[in-house]
This record gives C-alpha cells, structure tokens and sequence, in this order.
C-alpha cells in the first residue's frame, strides 16, 4: 500500500465549535461498512465499501510511510497524506491528539484549490474517540462547509488509519461522525479477483471456442462490490473485447441474484459506463436502463 504524502508552510489556529459525536470501526484495502444510527440498532442496514489500493514511489518524503511521515513534528507545519476513492479525493490530517481540527474552515477551502492549493474535494480529520468510539472524524468541504459524513471519505479514513496504527490482516473499529456511529471492517484482498486486470484477450477466445460451445459463446467476468453495484467486462463471440454487452449485464445480474451475491437491482459498471439492471420478482422480467446517444451524422458515396 502506498500513499503520497507531502509538506506545506501555514499558519495554524484552531478554531473554536461544537463538539462533534460520532463513532466508527474502519479498516483498509476492502471495507464493509456497517452504517449505525445514533441510537445502535441491531438491525440497522449495512453497508459494504471497497477501498481500492495503488503503490507510488515518493521521494521527497524518503520513501517514509505515512505514519513515519506523520509523526514529524515541525512547528508550522501541517503534515498530511492525501487519497482518493474512485476519484473521490481528500486531504487527511492525524489530529488524535486534539479534539479540534487543526485548520479552520476557511484553511481547509484554501488547502483543497486546485490552482493555489493541495487540490481535493475536502479535508478530513482524525480526531480522538468520543461516546465510546475509538477515533472520531470530521470533514471539511472544499467551500469549508461541514457535511455529517461522507461515504468514499470514510474509506479513506479507515485506510489511513489501519496505516498510522499500522494494522494488519482483518480489523475493524469505531467511528464518531456526524451522522451517527460507522463501524469499517479491514479485509485482506490479496485472493480478490480484480476484473480489470483479467487478460481477456488471452482467456476470452479460450471461452468462445470451447468444444461445449458449437455456435461459440459470449464470456462475462464480473466483480462484486455490493450487492447493488457489480463490475463487469466481456468477450464477445465474433467481436472480441467490447466496451459493453447489455444481455450480459442482464445475465450477470441473473447469476448473481441466484448465486445470494446481489440484489435484483443493481447497477452494473461497463469500461464503456454503467447500466441500471433490475429484475422484478413480480413478473420475472428484467428492465435495462441505460443511454443512447448520438455521435454523429453523415454521409459516405459507396
């Protein structure tokens, strides 16, 4: 796991606000959320994140992990390491030794510009436990406004701080956020099938062609994230590697109902984008949403 991580000059205050209630188990490569209201209910939903991880060398920080990175101690200076979920990207700030952010709104807006700043949809705060909770965390919006809670900056939080308390293997803990208790559960990946990195064009035609398939066949691989939110490529017969097959996110949706995977709608992500897939118990029919659009108008002599 590999995170950038970096320096910047600023004068800090710490602002003074309401104190925050919010709890919350985190964990990283592979999360499993379950979504807690403020009064713990045991059949409270829960919902399952996938974090995914990427490696990058940092030179300018020695190659130092984050946690090693973080425990520098400049005065001036506010150390942090940034991360994105599915390009979703925050600015995270180990802020366990007070229960104030170390910014203020009005920093964390100019921390997060694009052109003058870090750049990052917001700043996010490691702060100490309360109510029971084993850390607490709060953001900051890139305009400095406060949301409750915020779904792939949750993940990002659970990631950095299985890496500042340098976790290993499965674990979880609580977080104290806004919208009430979040409990993040750390899953090893290394067995995960990862569909994009499948070699299609090695293992599709092997489908296509098998003996048991006289009039060939059409392959889908698909990853499942949540049981509404599947991924999913294909080999067609006669076509190779395409950027989508609606019938076969209709099949997959189909196969994952009946394998306990799914639910009976599910969007399902295509390298050429997602479809709405639903199958309705009702009737038995299955209804694909999607876009048709227009890429040009011409005319060509033959």
């Amino acid at each position: 796991m590999g995170a950038i991580a970096a320096a910047i000059s600023l004068p800090l205050t710490s602002p003074t606000r309401r104190s925050l209630t919010a709890s919350l188990r985190t964990s990283s490569t592979i999360l499993k959320l379950n979504s807690l209201p403020a009064a713990a209910s045991p059949r409270a939903p829960t919902l399952r994140v996938s974090a995914v991880s990427f490696s990058m060398n940092v030179e300018a920080v020695e190659k130092a992990s984050p946690a090693s990175f973080l425990d520098r101690r400049e005065a001036g200076f506010l150390h942090f390491v940034k991360y994105h979920g599915l390009g979703n990207d925050f600015i995270l700030v180990d802020n366990r030794d007070s229960s104030e952010p170390k910014t203020s709104p009005e920093q964390a807006a100019k921390l997060c510009d694009r052109n003058f700043g870090i750049g990052a949809d917001g700043v996010i705060f490691a702060l100490p436990g309360i109510n029971g909770a084993d850390y607490t965390m709060r953001i900051y919006n890139s305009d400095g406004s406060e949301p409750e809670m915020c779904g792939n900056g949750v993940r990002c939080f659970a990631r950095f701080i299985a890496e500042l308390e340098n976790l290993q293997g499965r674990h979880s803990f609580k977080v104290h956020t806004g919208a009430g208790l979040i409990i993040p559960e750390i899953q090893e990946d290394g067995n995960n099938l990862k569909v994009d990195e499948l070699k299609l064009a090695d293992i599709g035609p092997k489908f296509e062609n098998h003996e048991v398939f006289p009039a060939r066949t059409n392959t889908e691989f698909v990853q499942v994230y949540t049981p509404s939110h599947l991924k999913m490529r294909v080999w067609e017969r006669g076509a190779g590697a395409t950027l989508a097959c609606g019938t076969g996110a209709c099949a997959v949706v189909v196969a994952a109902v009946l394998e306990g995977r799914a639910e009976r709608n599910c969007t399902v992500d295509l390298p050429g984008g997602p479809l709405q897939i639903e199958w309705k118990e009702e009737n038995n029919h299955i209804y694909m949403t999607g876009p048709a659009e227009v890429v040009f108008y011409g005319s060509v002599p033959l």
